[in-house]
């Protein structure tokens, strides 16, 4: 299991992060977002990179208040200038961000994620400027087909164990896998397709949070 360490913030609970992408959303975005909020969804990233600056920061100041009236938090994937303009709650870095950067723009107040796939890029991080990671793909997805090699259980087990801080697991991730996910020391998951794919959005959380639950209390 990975090292404890002091953190700044408490990451959001539960420990499940819903990424957007309104191209495979069955729904209107916001529509989607809503439900997977009353479904117990307490995290979300908006991931609309394909869309320009502007339009990005337009799309989550419309989300905020829908966000912000369940006590959930939203990141934006991408800049931290992007985060500052939309007032969001943080941002995701890609892999081989400059963390500190972003940290200096953001303040202390304010989560920064980062992707990460190898022990090398876990070892790496500087828990003064990021807290969480993502690691994946955990398996092979539909949202991402041909993203990466899947680092599976054992690959996970060794980038959880190598984070100084936690680490979500991402990709091809469903009810069925969290149990397993969070036995290699996953700190929680991070969804996307499978929740903006979804026939009921809503079901499709609270069946992941259970399963989250069900399988930290295990650990626990």
């Amino acid at each position: 299991m990975a090292a404890t360490v002091l953190r700044r913030l408490r990451l959001p609970d539960p420990p499940l992060l819903l990424l957007t992408d309104r191209r495979q959303a069955r729904r209107p975005l916001a529509e989607v977002v809503t439900a997977a909020l009353a479904g117990g969804c307490r995290w979300v990233s908006l991931r609309e990179k394909d869309l320009p600056d502007d339009e990005q920061v337009l799309l989550a100041r419309r989300l905020l208040p829908r966000i912000r009236a369940v006590g959930a938090r939203l990141l934006i994937h991408g800049e931290a200038g992007l985060a500052v303009l939309a007032a969001a709650d943080g941002v995701h870095l890609p892999a081989g961000s400059d963390a500190a950067a972003a940290r200096a723009r953001l303040g202390r107040d304010k989560l920064i994620g980062i992707s990460i796939h190898t022990v090398s890029e876990a070892t790496a991080i500087d828990p003064a400027n990021v807290d969480y990671a993502l690691a994946g793909p955990a398996f092979e997805t539909a949202s991402k087909p041909g993203y990466g090699p899947e680092i599976g259980r054992k690959g996970l087990s060794e980038i959880a164990n190598a984070a100084p801080v936690p680490v979500l697991a991402i990709g091809g991730i469903n009810t069925l896998r969290v149990a397993e996910l969070i036995a290699a020391d996953a700190a929680g998951v991070a969804v996307m397709g499978g929740v903006m794919r979804a026939a009921d959005p809503a079901q499709e959380v609270r069946g992941l949070i259970a399963a989250l639950n069900g399988a930290l209390g295990t650990r626990a």
